[in-house]
């Protein structure tokens, strides 16, 4: 597998031969920014969406299976859309930091289904086969520095805010059940002021985030620079990780000051 070490594993009892870590990305940006759509589209790029689960080479994981089972009090705000589940606290960090290092062994992990309707767990898990890349997608994976760490590269979606507001308004009406004014209100009280507390402040070079997505899928020439470079993870020639560029390019971020504006999007 593709990645900057080696080590001996072993798997249900059996001594497997010396492998390398799979190369972790991480995949920030904010809500409806377009993180999903990004990394499906990598995904069809490298040909790997029409390869049996099994057999690919790239994985992908989302920070949504990892919310936190709610105690009975918080699950009924959540109902009334008064729970903030764009808080560090409503994910469940200790398990990613579990299922990141299950991963970088070379084991097969069980990810939890999130039910976005009911807010909770679905009895059933998804089951992610050892990969040479994996590619890790949230709202917060950069917030904790013990996770953000962890990955070898780090991209940060950048989409207008007024987009991410009217795909949100229509993904939580026609997929969550949910109505207009909930949506709304649940945007201005937690989703915008966590965005700008918690998600924004990590997407600069300081953190290492060097590659950035502007407007999500449309931006072909950043997707097609990272294609190439997990194309060249998976043939081997990129032996070890690149920190701050990628062969010696980065895309500049130039940060919208709408977002952090008092205007209401």
């Amino acid at each position: 597998m593709a990645g900057d070490s080696e080590t001996h594993l072993e798997d249900r009892g059996e001594k497997t031969n010396v492998i390398r870590q799979p190369f972790l990305i991480g995949v920030s940006g904010g809500t409806a920014s377009g993180k999903s759509s990004v990394c499906e589209k990598i995904m069809e790029l490298l040909g790997q969406n029409k390869i049996d689960h099994h057999q690919r080479q790239v994985a992908i994981l989302s920070q949504d299976s990892f919310y936190k089972v709610l105690t009975p009090e918080q699950k009924a705000k959540a109902q009334k859309g008064q729970f903030n589940f764009d808080h560090p606290d409503a994910f469940d960090n200790e398990l990613i930091m579990k299922t990141l290092w299950q991963i970088l062994q070379g084991k097969t992990v069980q990810i939890p289904v999130y039910d976005f309707v009911t807010h909770s767990r679905k009895d059933e898990f998804i089951t992610v086969y050892p990969a040479d890349v994996v590619l890790f997608e949230g709202i917060l994976m950069f917030y904790s520095q013990e996770i953000r760490d962890v990955f070898q590269m780090k991209l940060f979606v950048d989409t207008d805010p007024d987009t991410r507001l009217s795909r949100r308004v229509l993904r939580d009406i026609s997929e969550r059940g949910r109505e207009l004014e909930q949506v709304l209100t649940q945007y201005i009280t937690f989703v915008k002021p966590a965005f700008e507390e918690f998600c924004l402040p990590v997407s600069n070079p300081a953190y290492q985030i060097f590659i950035i997505v502007s407007n999500g899928i449309r931006c072909m020439v950043a997707i097609n620079l990272i294609v190439q470079n997990i194309q060249d993870i998976l043939n081997g020639g990129l032996s070890k990780r690149h920190n701050g560029c990628l062969n010696g390019h980065s895309t500049p971020r130039q940060r919208r000051t709408s977002e952090s504006s008092s205007r209401p999007h």
